[in-house]
């Protein structure tokens, strides 16, 4: 699905948010690690089928007021081929709850490694007369500093498949500034550069909503210079993390939005995945926690940002 679908969606929800499924074991209330850790052992596979259901009953709690997930790919890298297995399993449950799934994977190989990718995680591969999709994922986050050999491959696929992709720009990481601040001439900076490369590469993709395949990662701790790429890339989505339990407020997302609160996202994980954790009732709650944290975030966002 292309930006147009994620807008729609958060126009139809009122919701600008996206929730990230980041999950450790330990994120998982016991009871469900109990019930797996029995059956399986306290295994790679006892752990990813514990975190396959909390994710399943995470996404039925927040289907009806969230119109995305973001799986991180890293979380179930750690498991394994049982993770990923597992991850596949969650992006193909969450589309069936209706969600636009965005795979947080950051890659940023070039030429066949990045194509390989590409079809990976967005495309199909090809086994004897039959093709495949693998991942599926309607959306992938890319590190472009490896220039548009690393990037080309996945917009290819993202035109030919109504799909898109955020691409890197100013990170919410501490240690961003340590290249991406860095002076890149005539007062410019290594970020400013690639706000415009991007803005180049998604050129003349425009949706209905104006935004090209190509959007961008722009993090709400650094709230000045979310500003500046906010002007500096009128057809770019953004995805904004950095919310919550790294910082940043409902206060510096606004600057990323454009009129009628259009063209961004605000990512939160560990606020809503383990909200159960500071309820006290050993997560028995979960699903009611996850989904009065995430309407919680959506109506912070709401006090600055109007959804029209």
């Amino acid at each position: 699905m292309s930006f147009d679908h994620l807008q729609e969606a958060i126009i139809a929800m009122k919701n600008p948010t996206v929730a990230g499924l980041d999950p450790k074991p330990e994120y998982v209330p016991m009871h469900i690690r109990k019930e797996c850790y029995e059956k399986y052992g306290e295994t790679l596979e006892g752990a990813a089928e514990a975190i396959y259901r909390f994710n399943c009953g995470l996404m039925d709690a927040l289907c009806d007021i969230v119109p995305a997930v973001k799986p991180q790919s890293a979380y179930y890298e750690r498991l394994g081929w049982r993770g990923m297995e597992m991850l596949e399993r969650t992006i193909r449950y969450a589309k069936d709850k209706g969600f636009f799934v965005i795979a947080d994977i950051k890659r940023g190989d070039i030429g066949s490694t990045a194509e390989a990718y590409s079809d990976g995680w967005l495309g199909t591969t090809k086994v004897g007369e039959s093709t495949f999709s693998s991942f599926d994922a309607d959306c992938v986050t890319l590190n472009g500093y490896m220039g548009s050999d690393s990037v080309n491959p996945f917009l290819k696929t993202c035109k030919a498949l109504d799909k898109c992709a955020f691409i890197l720009v100013k990170t919410s990481n501490p240690s961003s500034g340590e290249l991406q601040n860095v002076a890149a001439g005539n007062g410019d900076t290594v970020y400013g550069l690639m706000a415009d490369l991007i803005e180049q590469w998604g050129a003349g993709t425009q949706g209905k909503y104006g935004y090209t395949v190509a959007g961008a990662v722009a993090g709400a701790t650094h709230p000045d210079e979310l500003k500046q790429i906010r002007a500096r890339m009128p057809h770019s989505f953004l995805l904004v993390p950095g919310y919550g339990a790294q910082g940043g407020t409902a206060e510096d997302v606004q600057y990323a939005f454009q009129d009628k609160g259009r063209g961004a996202i605000v990512n939160s994980s560990r606020g809503i995945i383990c909200a159960w954790q500071k309820t006290g009732k050993d997560g028995m709650d979960y699903q009611e926690a996850a989904r009065n944290a995430a309407i919680a975030m959506r109506d912070d966002i709401c006090r600055f940002t109007t959804i029209e």
